[in-house]
């Protein structure tokens, strides 16, 4: 076991916040694991044993699969048995099914910023731009920017500057929910503001002239309202001015803040990001879903004890749902992969559990979580004795469970991860990919037939977009950073 993230000593030892956010100077980061992955296989060989005392591969005598060898995207992975990241017709599905979800998104924009599709991909009449699907957008057109698709970055900009404008509350800082608070809704949530950032990091990445000024904005609003040093977490929400905080701590913001603070460190160049991410899965994964069977728990008080009946009489509460949800066991488990990864690179002090973690996620995920009721799938939530509560399958659930799969190959090279990573891409082909209208359907009932109890419509990309990109880029860094190499 390594030093306890908890000793605050070796926190902020990395690179200090860039102004001017100088992404390419992030992008050059070096150490020991990135000169070993960028040598020839024949090199490599001799260097495994010198490599594994540093902590980079598991063990010198277990398998393990580089990220990639040079660090690049659709590298060759050295494994010792036929998988589907190294088979080129998968790689050009995976980019096939990449540029139609984007052709069917496109639709969405709005004049405020972007707005939610129907199942023909069509926007309702009334149709209002959101904060989170306008930030998601923006973070996945800003992706597929960087890959070279054109026609993304004017939706990049579009996404920055409604961001910046009507979504924003330019009085006390940080974002509504809709523009000028139109739901009657003028609270600041850290979810959004998880989503914005990571949008914001994104868009500096693919060069939207605007996007610096949203970033800087962004890192200030979290770091005066959200961050709690004193936690190690993100604080859920607060009214308008922030002069009231919700009694409420949740998995589902954190989570997702981890997942903004891994991109923040690489455009900043600013490791702090690294070590906060790092406490917020020490608290919620290591600490409180270790101790529950790697079963993510994902409702606290203020003082962080576990609210285990939150929401009882509303199961299928599409953010805040009763009992544990394995989506977010795979979810937790990739983030934990690349916060790994990406201390590593960083030369950071990286806890020896964090890979055991990310395991234990998994398997407690595919063993509660899959088949869960006799039928092919993924349920939305359990009970405490893990027995299905809320039946319906999501598809940002299965995009989750196969990407981490990808996620646990590429950094163990272990043939039980192959196996899940095909289970879950023929399940998605067969029951939630929709060629005839578009994109994917979003939910299915217990017997996979379609549904829209939880999530009508068709009008997330950002979860399918990213299950598509993962499976060809390394682990570390973040997504927008790993294609622009």
């Amino acid at each position: 076991m390594g030093k306890d993230v908890r000793d605050h000593s070796y926190i902020g030892k990395g690179n200090g916040l860039f102004s001017s956010f100088p992404t390419l100077q992030s992008l050059g980061l070096k150490g020991v694991a990135r000169m070993y992955l960028s040598l020839s296989g024949d090199i490599c060989a001799g260097l495994r044993d010198l490599a594994a005392k540093d902590g980079w591969l598991e063990s010198p005598h277990k398998r393990f699969a580089p990220n990639n060898k040079k660090g690049t995207p659709m590298d060759t992975l050295e494994l010792p048995f036929s998988s589907w990241l190294n088979a080129p017709a998968h790689r050009a599905w995976l980019l096939a099914e990449g540029r139609r979800l984007l052709a069917f998104a496109k639709a969405s924009r709005l004049a405020e910023g972007f707005g939610n599709l129907d199942e023909r991909g069509q926007l309702a009449d009334d149709a209002m731009a959101e904060t989170m699907n306008t930030a998601r957008m923006t973070h996945s057109f800003a992706m597929a920017h960087i890959q070279g698709i054109p026609g993304c970055l004017g939706l990049v900009d579009h996404g920055v500057a409604a961001l910046w404008g009507p979504l924003r509350d330019a009085v006390h800082g940080g974002w509504y929910a809709v523009p000028d608070h139109r739901d009657g809704n003028s609270g600041k949530a850290a979810y959004l503001h998880a989503f914005v950032a990571l949008a914001a990091s994104s868009a500096v990445v693919a060069g939207s002239a605007d996007a610096p000024r949203l970033l800087a904005e962004a890192i200030r609003v979290l770091e005066t309202h959200f961050w709690s040093e004193e936690e190690g977490t993100l604080r859920e929400s607060f009214v308008r001015d922030w002069q009231q905080e919700e009694a409420y701590r949740g998995a589902n913001s954190n989570m997702h803040g981890t997942e903004a603070f891994l991109a923040l460190a690489d455009v900043t160049g600013d490791s702090r990001w690294l070590d906060r991410a790092l406490r917020i899965v020490e608290r919620v994964i290591h600490d409180h879903a270790a101790a529950n069977d790697f079963m993510v728990i994902e409702h606290f008080d203020r003082q962080w004890q576990p609210l285990r009946e939150y929401n009882h009489d509303n199961p299928a509460d599409g953010f805040r749902p009763y009992g544990t949800t394995p989506g977010h066991g795979f979810e937790w488990a990739r983030l934990v992969l690349h916060l790994e990864a990406a201390r590593r690179q960083a030369g950071l002090f990286t806890p020896d559990w964090l890979l055991d973690d990310a395991r234990g996620l998994f398997d407690s995920a595919c063993r509660h979580g899959w088949h869960a009721d006799g039928t092919p799938g993924i349920v939305y939530t359990l009970d405490w004795d893990n027995r299905p509560v809320v039946r319906q399958r999501l598809h940002w659930t299965h995009a989750e469970a196969s990407a981490t799969a990808a996620a646990l190959l590429r950094r163990t090279g272990e043939a039980q991860y192959e196996t899940w990573y095909r289970r879950f891409w023929d399940f998605i082909e067969v029951h939630f990919i929709d060629l005839e209208l578009g994109s994917w359907h979003h939910e299915l009932d217990e017997h996979n037939r379609l549904d829209a109890k939880i999530w009508g419509g068709k009008p997330d990309l950002y979860h399918a977009f990213q299950a598509v990109l993962l499976p060809g880029l390394p682990l570390a860094p973040s997504l927008a950073s790993a294609l622009a190499r």
